[in-house]
């Protein structure tokens, strides 16, 4: 196998054993590798620290950007998730919510201070797993969503560093015990796709084989600027375009995907 040839590695048993050697050309060659902890659930990755040749110039860029343009790209971005989310009730029939959600896009303010993308999850989960559902429990349901956001959250992490950025600063994720606050921001309107597996896959239990079935998710064929693309290459699409619209203080820049 090629290293060229790979985009994502996946460890997901801990008693495999790699080399130094092995880890650093993985490195070199970008390649996002994710480690997963006895009962196979990502845990943490490897990230290099020179993803650009320019990355000082980059970062220091970074620590520039302005409040309200970050507040501007995340509200641009939030709008992006609810409205993904309304689409995904369309199309499932559920005209009531899909209305409370475009509400809540109609009323969201610079930087979504009233909180629409939280009560936006609310609707938009109990519609889709029951008025029971809550995302802090145990279950199956989120055991699977939190393993694909897992590895939605190392793909963008992968083009963040890869573009020569760093994952702890975010634009509206702001935890001082999270390394990936950035990659937090950028992965919200791709989450829904997500959703969309696990909701079409019923899992009645989230095992190996059914991890192997969320693996293909990376695979997913979507749309950007009207071509093709699989998701890992609209990701990086998407994540250069969010960084040239931070740059040039313009959110219209944003490319999103469609299905």
């Amino acid at each position: 196998v090629f290293l060229d040839d790979i985009d994502i590695l996946v460890i997901d048993n801990p008693a495999v054993s790699m080399t130094a050697t092995l880890m650093s050309a993985l490195m070199k060659k970008k390649i996002k590798v994710i480690f997963c902890d006895e009962k196979r659930n990502p845990q943490g990755e490897l990230i290099p620290y020179y993803g650009s040749g320019d990355s000082a110039r980059k970062v220091k860029m970074q620590t520039t950007w302005s409040s309200s343009v970050k507040e501007r790209v995340w509200t641009v971005i939030v709008r992006e998730k609810i409205s993904n989310q309304a689409r995904f009730h369309s199309e499932l029939g559920k005209s009531r919510e899909e209305e409370l959600l475009e509400s809540y896009i109609e009323n969201l303010s610079e930087g979504d201070k009233t909180n629409r993308e939280g009560l936006a999850a609310k609707v938009y989960f109990n519609a889709l797993f029951g008025m029971d559902f809550k995302r802090d429990e145990e279950t199956t349901v989120n055991a699977a969503l939190n393993y694909g956001y897992s590895l939605l959250l190392s793909a963008v992490n992968k083009e963040i560093s890869y573009n020569g950025y760093i994952t702890q600063l975010g634009l509206f994720h702001d935890n001082i015990y999270n390394p990936f606050n950035l990659a937090s921001d950028l992965m919200e309107p791709f989450r829904v796709l997500v959703d969309r597996m696990v909701f079409e896959s019923e899992f009645t239990k989230f095992e190996t084989e059914e991890k192997h079935v969320l693996l293909h998710l990376l695979e997913k064929e979507i749309k950007m600027g009207g071509s093709k693309q699989v998701l890992t290459n609209g990701i990086r699409i998407y994540v250069r375009s969010v960084f040239d619209a931070l740059c040039d203080d313009n959110p219209q820049e944003i490319l999103f995907y469609t299905l």
